[in-house]
């Protein structure tokens, strides 16, 4: 067997299934799991003794978190999810009446929600419907959008959760810039298979989930406010952890940190922040580059290997919209039921959108990939495949 770019030999989860279901929730690497029972542990027997250390080995993580997303380090703040990142755009903004932003239809509702509540504070959401079985989201037509209703934010997921499609994000903030409009992204299916550089692309706000392509925990994800933007945004918890002199409790000056920090209430999830950190760790030291390379050439193979099976690849597959995502179908066969029936053999992966949706990873082999092609050409023969 060839080589992964992330040792497979990490994942536990290989032992029990051919996993090929990181865009619903990634598989825990043994170092991960690892550095939260050493967290636990330290906790159990020492209480907060080492408390002054954890919190340094946050600041590690936060300096590696920002190097994963291409970003500097003080614009990175710990959240304890997307939505949490995305409400605290949404809600920490000044709006007025008549203030418009624009959402892909079909997202995720995590990346709509927060937009549509904003409704009766007099914000007006337009939904541009997507094109084609891909759901794609041509800049062309945004660009068109703006021209005629102006927005003051786009809101946008990097990779779309059903279909895949991977939205140029350079291109669309110079677009966005254009238009006087501000651009926040639903990163959470990108992050960690496909490299990012938010700050060079000119992005507004990121944020995104570790638990899923960053192979971390539940509970902790990160949040990214360019500079240019940090006072811009309220911060909706301050907490002795928002301030300049964080430390000094016996001065109540609410005197903000220079920093994302601000945004950081009180105290942190460190335990699933270390576990997040040792997958960061991971990702980094293997090369999301590489890790990138390796899904899309497994990623063409299960494409070709779909169409030879009869079944129909939903998911926009050009150079410029692939990702770690493909979506299929296949004539005659419910998605649940497809789903249901890899499960069966082995092979994990979801129904979403109307399709079947497949995301391998850095340690997914070709073998993988090859299992669940042999369960799908079963469905068009009529012939069984036992588990394995």
């Amino acid at each position: 067997m060839a080589a992964t770019p992330l040792d497979r030999d990490q994942f536990a989860v290989t032992r029990r299934f051919r996993y090929l279901n990181h865009a619903s929730m990634g598989s825990l690497p043994r170092t991960a799991a690892d550095a939260g029972t050493r967290f636990v542990e330290e906790h159990a027997t020492g209480g907060g003794v080492r408390l002054a250390e954890w919190e340094g080995e946050a600041e590690v993580v936060r300096a590696r978190a920002a190097q994963l997303l291409g970003v500097p380090v003080d614009d990175v703040a710990f959240v304890k999810n997307t939505t949490e990142g995305l409400a605290f755009v949404a809600n920490g903004l000044t709006w007025s009446p008549g203030d418009r932003v624009l959402v892909p239809d079909r997202e995720f509702p995590t990346t709509v929600y927060p937009w549509l509540a904003l409704r009766d504070r007099g914000v007006e959401v337009d939904l541009l419907e997507p094109v084609g079985p891909g759901w794609t989201v041509p800049l062309e037509r945004i660009d068109e959008h703006l021209r005629t209703r102006p927005a003051r934010l786009v809101a946008i997921s990097w990779v779309h959760y059903a279909r895949g499609w991977r939205t140029d994000l350079a291109a669309l903030a110079a677009l966005c810039h254009r238009h006087g409009a501000l651009l926040c992204v639903d990163a959470i299916q990108g992050v960690g298979v496909v490299p990012a550089d938010f700050e060079a692309w000119g992005v507004d706000f990121a944020t995104a989930d570790a638990y899923k392509w960053m192979l971390g925990p539940l509970g902790t994800g990160v949040l990214y406010v360019a500079e240019r933007h940090r006072n811009d945004l309220r911060p909706l918890e301050p907490g002795w952890a928002s301030v300049a002199g964080r430390d000094d409790f016996d001065h109540l000056d609410l005197v903000y940190a220079d920093s994302a920090r601000r945004f950081e209430g009180g105290s942190l999830t460190i335990g699933a922040i270390v576990q997040m950190g040792a997958s960061i760790d991971l990702l980094l030291e293997s090369g999301v580059a590489a890790v990138w390379r390796h899904v899309e050439e497994l990623t063409d193979h299960l494409a070709a290997g779909l169409a030879d099976a009869g079944a129909t690849v939903l998911s926009d597959r050009s150079a410029a919209g692939r990702s770690a995502i493909v979506s299929f179908a296949m004539d005659g066969h419910d998605p649940g039921t497809i789903v249901e029936g890899l499960r069966t053999a082995g092979v994990v992966c979801s129904a979403r959108g109307g399709g079947v949706r497949v995301s391998p990873h850095g340690y997914t082999t070709v073998a993988d990939v090859d299992e669940l092609l042999a369960v799908v050409r079963s469905l068009r023969t009529g012939r069984s495949v036992g588990s394995g």
